[in-house]
Order: structure tokens, then C-alpha cells, then sequence
């Protein structure tokens, strides 16, 4: 059974990036992945590297303590979808109401190099004050609007996705993993940022001097469509400008909301969602029904991607089982035997997040190494934090702000691999290099 739940989930990645072959929705495979990995770790529990660790004064029934996991697990999990269903919702609100036109007018050029370089700086800036998430939304929705074929379209979202995660790495907010290090002691605010925004600044700016090497080129604006133009059409520029500051502000509200209340990222989020939506219902009151209904918040639930957040839900679920089954606190604990440096470990960890959720990763990491054998700001938490949030990613599932893009975008698995992977790996590698270099001078 413990070989059996790997197999599951290895065969339900297959199915996931193999899901335009096949023509099967890679949310349908990650469902049955999730769900499979938790009946094979009900039924073989005994099997599993865990099952040894089991409390049997807290738990002394099997099936409540995969009850508790399963319900802990999806408490983490809900979280998530719900801040990205919340973002996601305010992205849209701000979008039908032409609200990125403050910023689609201001960027003239049609030169494919500098749009990616513009692109790119701005999105690894911007989450390092939001989050990796939240930026790869706003970028994605941006992107739509400026670039017409579907190649370049996928191509930015990918750098997006690079140096969202790059951005993100460096600011104790910018990234989950980060967030987790810097609540439980083990990298604290200005070392973190120092430490780590050149490794993560270089893993970013490698791998836009090599793409400008390769894609030269223009890029066409897209015509909007006529139901995108009448609704742009029915909006004034002060409703526009208002609703894209609103919006702004609603979405950087919610890591101030966290540091002040201590709650997680969704209550922030869900809190401005309201705001938003009592304001635009307000603003709206003197319109046609029927126009009132195309700007409310209830036409935007129906304009995001619902299948990405399953997907994002089976994703969770099978590494959630995985975590439960002491799979990945074995593998952990592997790493640490077999290598024993803290280079090497923490650089596996970073390519293993590409393929398993860098949360669990980052959680047994944190279990195995107590603050006396590795104090706070020490090496192995930083580099930790670097590989931990920057190599998901080399997959475009590897992380929330790819799997978001991937959402967004409807970009294939495979051509990420082929096309933007091979950057990821690049700066992936050169930040690490770039941190040694750094500690070593």
C-alpha cells in the first residue's frame, strides 16, 4: 500500500499533463487523484512509513486520526481556494469595469522583449508587497488585454509565473513558505531581504537575458469583444480609475489585514470582496436591471475558472495524503541522511516543490531541524525559503501562482515544460549560485 498511493499520484500527474492529448480536464484527473490517494491510504494505512507515529492516546482508532488529518488538511485547503476565489473575483470586478486601462494605455510598446521585461520587473516586485497569488491574478488579467496571440499570451504568464515566485521568495509576505519561516522564528524580516533579493533578483534577470536572446519579435493588442466593448462602453473614465484603485487597494489591504489581526490571507480577502461588493451595488443603483447584473459580483463568479479550483483541490488533496502517509517526512529525513549538506538538501527540496506542494515540504523540513541545531537566520532557513518558494517554478503546477495562471491563461502543461521550464531551471540554479557566492565572499 505505501508503494501503492505513489503510484496513484504519479499516474494521476501523467493524466494531468497529458490532459490535452487525451482531452480529458485536468481538474477531473486531479479530483480522482486526491480522492484515490485517500482510499488507498484508508485501506492501507497499516502499510504506510506513518503509521508507526500514530498517537494511540490521542488517537486509538485508525480511522479518526485519518478522519482529523483529512479535515486539518482541508481546513489548509480551504483557505487557498478561497482566497483564490476571492482574488479572483476582485480581478474580474475591477476588469469589466475597464479598470486596467490605467495601466494597458500606459504601456505603448508592442516590442515583445521590452513587454516582457516591463512584465516581468513589475510582477516581482509587486509580490513581494502582495503575494505570489495575487500577483500572478492581477498580471494574468492584465496580459489579456495587451497581447493578442496566444503564444506570446502564454509566454509572459510563464515569466510571470518566474518572477512571481522570485519576487515573493525574498519578502517574509511574499510567498506561503516564506510566511511560514518568518511566523515560526526561523528567518526574521531584514535578514530574509537581504539575504535573499539578490539570489532571487538573479533568478529573474538570467532568465530574461537569455528569452531576449531568443524572442525577438512584436506582439499584437487584442480587440475586445463586442460584450467586452459594450460593458467597457457603459463605464465612465472616473468609474474606471475608481474601480482599479479600489480594487488595488482591496488586494493590498489583505496582507496588512493579516500582519495586524494575525488571520490568515483569506478573511483579508473575503473582507474586501464585501466592501467591493456592497460599493459597486451602490454605485450601480440608478442602472438598468440588466446592466446592474452584468457589473455585480455574482456575474463574476460566473466569469471565473471554477475547474482551476478544483483542480487546485485534487492537487492539494493528493499531497495532503501523501503528508498524512509520513511519505514526504520519509523522504525528508532521506535527504538528510543521504547528503547531510544544506546546499543539497534545500536544493532537492526546491525541485521536489515542482512536483509536490512545497508547504508539506517546508512543514517536515521545519519538524527535522529544531533551532538549536540550525538557529534563526541561519543558512539552511534561507536558502530554504529561496528553493522552497522559486522552484515550483520549473512545473507549471508547482505552484499556486502557476497553477492560477494555468487557470487564467489555459495553458498547457506540456508547453510549459518545453517552452518555460527550461528558463525556471536556469535562474532556479543561478540563484542558489548567486546565494553561495554570496556567504562565501
Amino acid at each position: 500500500m505505501a508503494l501503492l498511493i505513489i503510484v496513484v499520484f504519479i499516474v494521476g500527474y501523467i493524466l494531468i499533463a497529458f490532459e490535452h492529448p487525451l482531452k480529458i480536464d485536468k481538474a477531473a484527473s486531479a479530483l480522482l487523484t486526491g480522492v484515490f490517494c485517500w482510499l488507498v491510504l484508508l485501506f492501507g494505512i497499516e502499510g504506510m512509513p506513518g503509521f508507526a507515529e500514530i498517537d494511540r492516546s490521542v488517537y486509538p482508532d485508525v480511522q479518526h486520526y485519518i478522519d482529523h488529518s483529512l479535515f486539518e488538511h482541508l481546513g489548509e485547503i480551504a483557505g487557498i481556494l478561497f482566497f483564490l476565489l476571492g482574488a479572483m473575483t476582485i480581478v474580474e470586478l475591477v476588469d469589466v469595469h475597464d479598470g486596467f486601462r490605467a495601466i494597458t494605455d500606459r504601456i505603448a510598446t508592442t516590442d515583445r522583449v521590452k513587454l516582457l521585461w516591463i512584465i516581468s520587473w513589475v510582477s516581482f516586485f509587486l509580490s513581494a508587497g502582495l503575494d505570489n497569488l495575487t500577483t500572478s491574478i492581477i498580471m494574468c488579467a492584465l496580459i489579456r488585454r495587451i497581447v493578442k496571440k496566444q503564444e506570446n499570451i502564454w509566454l509572459l504568464g510563464g515569466f510571470v509565473v518566474i518572477a512571481a515566485n522570485a519576487g515573493g521568495a525574498w519578502s517574509p509576505i511574499g510567498d506561503v513558505t516564506t510566511i511560514m519561516l518568518w511566523i515560526g522564528g526561523q528567518v526574521t524580516t531584514m535578514p530574509v531581504m537581504y539575504n535573499l533579493f539578490i539570489p532571487s533578483f538573479m533568478s529573474l534577470l538570467v532568465p530574461l537575458l537569455v528569452a531576449s536572446y531568443y524572442l525577438r519579435g512584436k506582439v499584437e493588442t487584442p480587440q475586445l469583444a463586442e460584450s467586452d466593448m459594450k460593458m467597457a462602453g457603459e463605464t465612465t473614465p472616473f468609474e474606471q480609475n475608481l474601480m482599479f484603485v479600489l480594487g488595488g487597494a482591496a488586494l493590498l489591504f489583505v496582507p496588512v489585514f493579516k500582519a495586524v489581526t494575525h488571520f490568515p490571507p483569506y478573511m483579508g480577502v473575503l473582507l474586501s470582496l464585501g466592501f467591493l461588493w456592497y460599493f459597486t451595488e451602490f454605485l450601480h443603483r440608478g442602472k438598468e436591471p440588466e446592466l446592474r447584473r452584468e457589473f455585480s459580483v455574482a456575474a463574476m463568479l460566473r466569469r471565473i475558472d471554477t475547474p482551476s479550483i478544483l483542480f487546485f483541490l485534487g492537487i492539494l488533496l493528493a499531497v495532503g495524503a501523501l503528508d498524512t502517509s509520513g511519505h514526504l517526512h520519509v523522504l525528508a529525513r532521506g535527504l538528510d541522511e543521504t547528503f547531510g549538506n544544506v546546499y543539497i538538501i534545500d536544493t532537492l527540496i526546491g525541485i521536489l516543490s515542482a512536483i509536490v506542494d512545497n508547504v508539506p515540504l517546508v512543514a517536515a523540513a521545519k519538524e527535522m531541524y529544531e533551532m538549536t541545531e540550525f538557529p534563526p537566520d541561519n543558512t539552511f532557513w534561507n536558502l530554504l525559503a529561496y528553493c522552497a518558494g522559486t522552484g515550483g517554478s520549473m512545473l507549471v503546477i508547482g505552484s499556486a501562482a502557476g497553477v492560477a495562471m494555468m487557470g487564467i491563461l489555459k495553458v498547457d502543461f506540456i508547453w510549459y515544460l518545453k517552452r518555460i521550464s527550461i528558463y525556471a531551471l536556469i535562474g532556479y540554479f543561478t540563484g542558489i549560485l548567486a546565494f553561495y557566492l554570496q556567504h562565501s565572499i
